[in-house]
């Protein structure tokens, strides 16, 4: 990238960039033996965050994935079955039956889940989740090494220090939890460098369609991530140009070709997608989460799954999947001293400002210091409810210094390394001491892992087929963002019936905002509601007519009630409902309804 940069400073010469390129092709397609060393310690690394759930394949579940791993699974079968089948991947009524969900706003992944539809065949989607976690970390880290050592560093060393951080900061080990489409960043180095490149104005066809193509895959492995890093790279090429204004205006004008055929080509791959995204079928405006900002101590805080964090770690987070701060006090403080020590070169200066930038933005509309909002007014509070970026959780946007700190760390161990004459032993040993102190206490370690609950007999062993003809299987209560099991009873029937409820995110209400979940209907809300307090609601004639016209909306065949809390009251709910018991079948409650709708 530097040397890149430096053609943009410069009148590029077109013969003289083609044998330049032709050397630097021929080099790197022989691999160094740090390079293969690299790639070694990020999958080995990888395998290690994850090695509990590699062991316990058929039985393990990510603790702290909440039904996030089941909901991926899910994603991850439907996908496969529609390769199978030739059908739509963009759409399934399997679940939210019978209105379904739109699959391409739901982050399906399509960018995995159809290359490893093979593999989900083969072994399981519990397979291709846990290959995409480890596939997405090493794949990340393995790739940013590549774009550090190739064109910001000599040192292989200094781009492996910057690529670790890049694939196993400790907001890639909270993603890795349950959310494969935050941890699957490989392509975001790469859109980087081909946008840097469009700026030489050498090869603005080539580099145009290059990175039309990149953006659009990369829009099928995740848009949130996209827009995070996209937000990023500008703060860094804003920052980056200032050092050079007059190269970055005639940058500028040399990259509007290119940038014109990488929209072309992007749009061309991605259009009937985002149409159905935005437009088609289920699909929703936009969701809001409400403030989420990072608190300030999370900054200074350990991540929870870390050698230095703790189970209470997570006290300044939404959840354990959403550490997107932790980066601790240690690198923090080498962050700072790093930017002085290199505040000359631009890269660290650009580096820098990108870090607080990101980090301003990830706080939220006001700052919130140890769970006390202080009401100090952040620039997020401006920009919360512009278009797409409503929908954006703005703790997340902490991740996106993630590169620029990446980049200090790597100049900074290059410097150290090639420092030379008196005092440079103390540099070297000053600046070692301090990486083992920052990213020691960060470094990983596996994921936990409990038992899956085991499905039941009247599922495992095929009894539902005497009593589903062509409608849905309704749970009691129906399956939602808190409760997604019956997903994976339904993937492990190979999708033979479709379920009302679920967990995705689809339109609800008047508006169509989304929401996660399906837009509940009065009997699916009577259900949650005993489950919750335990107590048979009062069922009068009004209540029992919505919940057969409930039964007949979702084109009900059988009700199921299996083993949960408040069983006792969900079942007393429903006999009272459809005016006749429950019959036990095989470990579950179950009410035939297909004689009453």
């Amino acid at each position: 990238m530097t040397e890149i940069l430096t053609q943009i400073d410069t009148k590029p010469s077109k013969a003289r960039a083609t044998g330049t390129a032709i050397r630097r092709l021929r080099s790197r397609l022989n691999p160094h033996p740090g390079d293969v060393v690299a790639v070694i310690f990020y999958v080995g690394l990888a395998v290690f965050v994850l090695s509990r759930q590699w062991k316990h394949l058929g039985t393990g579940y990510l603790v702290h994935s909440g039904q996030d791993q089941t909901m991926w699974e899910w994603f991850f079968a439907v996908a496969a079955r529609s390769v199978v089948h030739l059908e739509n991947p963009l759409s399934s009524d399997l679940q939210n039956y019978p209105l379904g969900v739109n699959l391409m706003g739901n982050t399906a992944m399509f960018g995995l889940s159809i290359p490893l539809a093979p593999v989900t065949l083969l072994f399981g989607p519990t397979v291709t989740f846990t290959l995409a976690l480890t596939l997405g970390l090493s794949g990340t880290a393995a790739a940013w090494y590549w774009v550090f050592s190739r064109h910001v560093v000599s040192s292989r060393f200094a781009a492996a220090v910057g690529g670790s951080l890049c694939g196993f900061a400790p907001a890639m080990i909270s993603h890795a939890n349950g959310h494969p489409n935050f941890v699957a960043l490989f392509l975001l180095p790469f859109i980087a460098l081909t946008v840097v490149r469009l700026g030489t104005g050498i090869r603005p066809v080539r580099d145009g369609a290059i990175a039309g193509l990149l953006i659009a895959y990369q829009i099928f492995l995740g848009e949130e991530p996209l827009l995070i890093y996209a937000l990023a790279y500008a703060a860094f090429g804003i920052a980056y140009a200032a050092s050079r204004p007059h190269a970055a205006v005639a940058a500028v004008k040399r990259s509007i070709k290119g940038f014109a055929i990488a929209g072309g080509v992007a749009l061309i791959v991605t259009a009937l997608p985002l149409w159905w995204q935005f437009f088609g079928p289920d699909s929703y405006s936009a969701i809001e989460h409400g403030p989420v900002g990072n608190d300030a101590e999370a900054f200074t805080s350990f991540p929870t799954s870390s050698l230095a964090g703790d189970p209470g770690s997570a006290e300044f987070s939404m959840n354990a999947t959403e550490e997107n701060a932790y980066f601790g006090w240690p690198l923090l403080i080498l962050l700072g001293l790093s930017a002085v020590w290199l505040w000359r070169i631009p890269l660290a200066r650009a580096a820098a400002v990108t870090i607080v930038v990101m980090g301003v933005l990830s706080l939220g509309t006001s700052l919130t210091i140890g769970g006390s909002d202080t009401g100090i007014p952040l620039p997020w509070r401006m920009m919360s409810h512009l278009p797409l970026l409503e929908s954006v959780l703005e703790s997340r946007f902490a991740m996106g210094l993630l590169p620029a700190a990446a980049l200090l760390l790597a100049l900074g161990t290059e410097r150290a390394l090639a420092s030379t004459g008196e005092g440079w032993r103390t540099t070297t040993v000053v600046w070692a001491g301090w990486l083992v102190v920052a990213l020691l206490p960060l470094a990983p370690t596996p994921l936990d892992v409990v038992q899956r609950t085991s499905t039941p007999a009247f599922f495992a062993d095929g009894a539902w087929k005497e009593y589903v003809t062509d409608g849905s299987v309704v749970t009691v209560p129906l399956p939602s963002p808190e409760n997604a099991r019956m997903l994976r009873w339904q993937t492990e029937q190979d999708f033979a019936f479709p379920i009302a409820g679920g967990y995705f995110i689809g339109p609800a209400g008047s508006e169509g905002r989304g929401k996660y979940g399906p837009d509940d209907r009065p009997t699916a809300l009577l259900l949650a509601s005993a489950q919750r307090s335990g107590q048979v609601p009062a069922i009068d004639d009004a209540a029992r007519a919505q919940a057969f016209a409930d039964l007949r909306f979702w084109k009900a065949d059988v009700l199921v009630l299996a083993h949960t809390h408040n069983e006792q009251a969900l079942r007393e709910t429903v006999d009272r409902l459809v005016g006749s018991p429950a019959r036990g079948v095989d470990g579950v409650w179950i009410w035939d309804v297909r004689g009453l709708t």
